[in-house]
């Protein structure tokens, strides 16, 4: 499955395609692959916004 290209408002829908797209990738993985996809996506997630945070403040 390709990764869902998401509305500029963001509705119900886009949530609905990203829910589908994240269960299509994830289905398949053992509960401790899950956790490590899961753990990596919000670590990089997190590092983003630190990112983001160093450069408004520069």
């Amino acid at each position: 499955m390709e990764k869902p290209i998401l509305s500029d408002d963001f509705t119900i829908e886009d949530i609905h395609k990203l829910r589908e797209y994240n269960y299509e990738k994830t289905k398949d993985l053992t509960r401790q692959e899950k956790m490590d996809y899961y753990n990596n996506k919000g670590k990089e997630f997190l590092k983003k916004l630190e990112q983001e945070k160093m450069q408004n403040v520069i």
